[in-house]
């Protein structure tokens, strides 16, 4: 509550005005403004005339206020209020009325609501407001649902449901009892701070992952105790903003809403890039190992790449398509996964599987066109010194190192749309028709593309330098050794859609929040068909 004294210009007098939540104003007063009339009436029988309208305003979303005055004495007119004792000063008041305030929820708050119970996030609420109040704003961005409503809720007193209560009631049950809760709250009312560490505590003990938001001094605990603390911007206190790891610049529920999507998709993509330039460097290690095994005339190993066309490679397939990938846009199911458990890191086990398979594939498809070329179609020569420069006995060994390097270097660049998704098809025609969608990746593969065919053909640079040379017939190789990746990828993924279970499982209380957002997304395009 909070009083202040005014002075009435014509007569000098002084009058002093109390306003707050109803419960803390009706014990400071001893009567009741009626007309023109006072009278005089017990706290206990004002607070009992008053509930039912303030329920009555409540169950609208108002915020309900309550005003008190008295005229101040002689004595106290001639004292500083400002140095006066409150509970001394605040007495024998007389009640005028109630005010009734409605602050609207914003128009994004539903479907940031339901977006994040798309995505398995249960959002509570933690207010100072009346219960009635803070049950009808919830219901209005859908906190609550109607299955949620309460049953009997015609008094203050009365506990308002599970999923409702006020902070007295909450802080009143023990940690046994509230881990012995189904469910936790998903409204608290009349909330102190104490009551919101103590929400904080509860959810941690159900291993949930907390992000607390607050603006004002008494929500520093809170924000400080939770696993994110986001401090109001624009409204928001200096101590809140101290005290918070995020400060939200515009005040906006939907843009916590919109930076969970974002981090999934960062997250996605880091993982992303980490499977294209591992899986890559797989790949050039596993060619370069097996090509050891090959020998020419005088027993020397006769190299599958020279070492500047390793690098070459590296260049072409490593920076660019993982690049490419970082800015993968996020995929529209991307908020349909529940949250992904605390403990799974970057490199999970299917992370790195995905890299050993596509890299071993990639690299024993590439040294395996090698062997084909020489030993397949060709007649075995490997010649002499074949490392140091280009002859004519080379030429078979030089254009064996062509297709490999035409194989190795198409291979990763593919890999690198594999990797869009991690277990769902991509080469199928729906996701071709998306081929383009990504235009980082799409440049990085033409010009890829490009710089290969520059690298076999300019005459010089291939024989001289890269130490290969350009193919012909071999590029039918060379494509069907791709086509071969491309059924063994679409083959890996089909079977892990298949034996293995999902990556995020939804709990039993995800999938119930995954279902109150399809219930009103179905109600809201029956609406708008409807008009």
């Amino acid at each position: 509550r909070m009083s202040v004294v005014a002075v009435n210009n014509l007569t000098g007098e002084k009058l002093l005005f109390l306003k707050g939540a109803t419960e803390r104003v009706v014990p400071c007063c001893t009567g009741r403004q009626d007309g023109e009339f006072t009278t005089a009436i017990e706290s206990d029988d004002l607070q009992a005339y008053l509930d039912p309208r303030i329920q009555d305003m409540a169950r609208d979303g108002l915020r309900v206020l309550s005003i008190a005055y008295r005229h101040l004495t002689e004595e106290e007119s001639q004292k500083d209020m400002n140095k006066a004792d409150r509970e001394g000063v605040e007495l024998n008041m007389t009640f005028l009325g109630l005010v009734g305030i409605y602050d609207p929820p914003r128009p994004e708050s539903l479907p940031s609501v339901m977006e994040c119970y798309r995505a398995g996030i249960q959002v509570t609420m933690l207010t100072g407001d009346h219960p009635a109040t803070a049950a009808a704003i919830a219901r209005q961005v859908g906190i609550l649902q109607s299955e949620d409503e309460p049953e009997n809720d015609s008094h203050v007193a009365v506990t308002m449901g599970q999923l409702v209560m006020t902070a007295r009631e909450f802080d009143s049950l023990s940690d046994e009892e509230i881990d012995a809760l189904p469910e936790l709250p998903h409204v608290i009312a009349r909330c102190s701070p104490d009551t919101k560490v103590k929400m904080i505590q509860a959810m941690h003990r159900r291993n949930g992952i907390v992000a607390m938001t607050g603006d004002g001094v008494n929500d520093s605990p809170s924000l400080k105790f939770a696993d994110v603390g986001i401090a109001m911007g624009l409204s928001g206190s200096d101590v809140a903003k101290q005290a918070s790891e995020i400060i939200l610049t515009d005040d906006n529920f939907a843009t916590i809403v919109r930076a969970i999507r974002e981090g999934r998709r960062i997250f996605n993509n880091i993982q992303r890039f980490c499977c294209v330039l591992v899986g890559g460097n797989v790949a050039e290690l596993i060619c370069l190992l097996f090509g050891l095994a090959f020998r020419d005339k005088l027993n020397e190993t006769v190299f599958p790449l020279s070492p500047v066309a390793i690098l070459v490679n590296n260049l072409l397939t490593g920076t660019p398509p993982a690049m490419a990938l970082g800015l993968e846009k996020a995929w529209p199911t991307i908020m349909d996964e529940p949250p992904r458990p605390p403990t799974s890191g970057l490199f999970s086990w299917e992370v790195q599987a995905d890299i050993v398979f596509y890299g071993f594939a990639i690299g024993l498809l590439s040294i395996s066109n090698f062997w084909l070329i020489i030993s397949g179609f060709g007649d075995g020569n490997m010649a002499e010194h074949c490392n140091k420069g280009y002859t004519e006995e080379c030429d078979l060994v030089f254009r064996a190192r062509g297709a490999v390097f035409a194989t190795l270097t198409l291979g990763i660049l593919l890999h690198a749309y594999n990797c869009r998704r991690i277990r769902g098809p991509m080469w199928n025609w729906n996701m071709l028709k998306r081929f383009h969608e990504n235009k980082f990746l799409l440049g990085g593969f033409i010009s890829g593309t490009i710089l290969c065919l520059l690298c076999m053909y300019v005459p010089g640079l291939n024989t001289s330098v890269l130490k290969m040379k350009g193919i012909s017939w071999e590029w039918g190789v060379v494509l069907i050794t791709l086509l071969v990746f491309l059924i063994l990828s679409e083959l890996y993924k089909f079977g892990k859609r298949r034996l293995l279970k999902p990556l995020t499982v939804a709990t039993e209380k995800q999938v119930r929040l995954q279902r109150i957002w399809t219930e009103n997304t179905l109600t809201s395009l029956n609406n708008g068909l409807e008009k």
